[in-house]
């Protein structure tokens, strides 16, 4: 019963664990440094709404406690503002959340020492992994000589991971795609609690774009877009753009207390390969990215969202090579997909003027790009969807079509358990079983004793039991797009993986058959040659 080795410590490393753990697996998190976070409210984290939905199910205190919702989203060129949108429960798009990086770190840690399945281990410093057929090594030469026995090992340890180097795994990509000068300070802005991009400000230390986010405690994060290459930044000339532009938008330099400030470089990187055997990359060691308001962070949180239910299934299971090789084709194209988008959008945005830039309609259609990734949208931003999944089930006849598309994540709607209480859809993720959700208009009205022995819900209720993996029957009284009687097929991290017309038990067994990627290996199984002609020696784990 070996734990799931975690190579570090930081967000994405600590959420796994935690993730890991609500599915019942248990896990080593090695994290190099001491334990104890460095404050820097320069250094803030922009979650979307579905990985601040996936943090504080993981049970992180500090997105209630200290992080801000955008209360709306301003933009202007020069002098002249270009568009306002309203953000939170009654507008659209919601809000993303904005809260330092050190309180999201020590809100997850915070949560992982609670959890009796994780083991966070202090000045760790990895040097050696060694796998076989039954499990994977590695061993720690801080603070002393340590060897530790695994499952499968995941490497969270940031750009200069030490385990995509002891796998051998190339990292190519573009240096210093953009650079940035940051400043925290606390002031009033005429734009409270709002995030406000201002591209072309009118002012000598402006630059080429500056953006103001908001933090609680009348606290904002200040970014002004630097060229790419020359310019050194030293803090006398910080704090003169700092002055320029607080007195830009409030028309004299208001009072503020500078708190935190830095410089920082983006860079756009995409590992080779995510899996080498039971050991896989996420976040920052498997890719970076970040221009143009992604947000790494955020794919990173997505990477642990979608493999800790498979390393859950295979930890308890045993798992096919399909479904483990289903994280890296899965997530390398989602993000790929993202640096395609940022490196395209990236000359049209900071070609530096001409004749384009006067064209009509030029300036709002950028704005729409930069927004778009601000705010978690489109090509820039929006959560992934799956649609080319290994994962995917066949086509069958009784599949239709309703508002979330296939691979999609879905929508949150009010359901009823089996067991009458109320719930969000999303609110039963994370647990390491599928989803089987009835469309029953009318439901919610009748008394639960009646409705489960009723109608298709008996039916229904011993396909899903028949199921070769564990899923949970929910009822809904409407779901976007679909029509009386569908039966939504969900996976553990709430991406869609069919609709069907109706009670159809055998289309529905062989989707969940495909979700979980085909019966498991066992260990008398022919071993796996990946690309590169290695043999691949991952056995079923009972």
């Amino acid at each position: 019963m070996d734990p799931v080795i975690v190579v570090g410590a930081g967000p994405v490393g600590l959420a796994l664990s935690l993730a890991l753990a609500a599915q019942g697996v248990p896990s080593v998190v090695l994290d190099e440094g001491s334990g104890k976070e460095e404050v820097r409210t320069a250094r803030t984290a922009v979650l979307r709404p579905d990985t601040a939905e996936l943090v504080e199910r993981l049970g992180c205190a500090a997105v209630r406690d200290e992080g801000a919702l955008w209360a709306g989203w301003r933009s202007m060129r020069r002098k002249q503002d270009i568009r306002y949108l309203s953000l939170g429960e009654d507008g659209d798009p919601p809000a993303p959340l904005h809260l330092p990086q050190h309180a999201l770190t020590n809100g997850l840690r915070d949560a992982a020492d609670e959890q009796e399945l994780v083991r966070i281990v202090t000045h760790s410093r990895l040097d050696t992994v060694e796998q076989d057929a039954d499990g994977i090594t590695a061993h720690t030469r801080e603070p002393g000589s340590t060897w530790w026995r695994g499952s499968f090992l995941v490497g969270c340890d940031g750009a200069r991971s030490t385990v995509r180097k002891l796998l051998d795994i190339r990292f190519p990509g573009r240096t210093a795609v953009e650079r940035h000068a940051v400043a925290a300070l606390r002031t009033e802005l005429p734009w409270p609690g709002e995030a406000l991009l201002h591209r072309l400000p009118p002012w000598r230390t402006g630059g080429e774009e500056v953006t103001a986010r908001p933090l609680p405690g009348d606290l904002w994060r200040l970014d002004w877009l630097l060229p790419a290459r020359g310019e050194l930044v030293t803090p006398e000339a910080l704090v003169t753009r700092v002055r320029d532009t607080l007195a830009g938008w409030c028309g004299e330099t208001p009072p503020y207390d500078l708190i935190d400030t830095g410089v920082y470089t983006l860079h756009h990187r995409l590992a080779r390969r995510w899996r080498v055997d039971r050991a896989f990359l996420a976040g920052d060691a498997a890719h970076l990215l970040g221009a143009l308001g992604t947000q790494g962070i955020d794919e990173g949180l997505r990477d642990i969202d979608n493999l800790a239910w498979k390393l859950a299934q295979a930890w308890h299971l045993g798992a096919s090579e399909t479904l483990l090789d289903s994280y890296q084709a899965e997530r390398r194209t989602a993000v790929a997909a993202r640096l395609r988008a940022a490196d395209q959008a990236l000359p049209i945005l900071r070609s530096g003027g001409g004749l384009r830039t006067y064209l009509p309609g030029t300036a709002r259609g950028h704005d729409q790009m930069l927004t778009d990734g601000h705010l978690g949208r489109g090509a820039l931003g929006a959560p992934p969807e799956y649609t080319r999944s290994p994962l995917a089930p066949p086509h069958a006849e009784a599949q239709t079509l309703v508002g979330t598309p296939l691979g999609g994540p879905i929508a949150d709607v009010r359901a009823t358990a089996t067991d009458g209480t109320t719930v969000r859809l999303r609110d039963r993720l994370g647990r390491g079983r599928l989803l089987v959700t009835l469309v029953a208009p009318g439901t919610g009205v009748w008394d639960r004793r009646h409705w489960m022995s009723a109608g298709v819900m008996p039916r229904l209720a011993a396909a899903v039991t028949a199921l070769p993996v564990t899923a949970e029957l929910l009822v809904v009284e409407s779901y976007p797009g679909a029509s009386a009687h569908t039966v939504l097929l969900v996976r553990p991290d709430g991406h869609l993986v069919t609709a069907l017309n109706g009670v159809r038990p055998a289309e529905l067994h062989a989707a969940a058959d495909a979700a979980r990627g085909g019966a498991p290996f066992t260990a008398g199984a022919p071993p796996h040659a990946d690309s590169t002609g290695r043999t691949d020696r991952t056995a079923d784990i009972n």
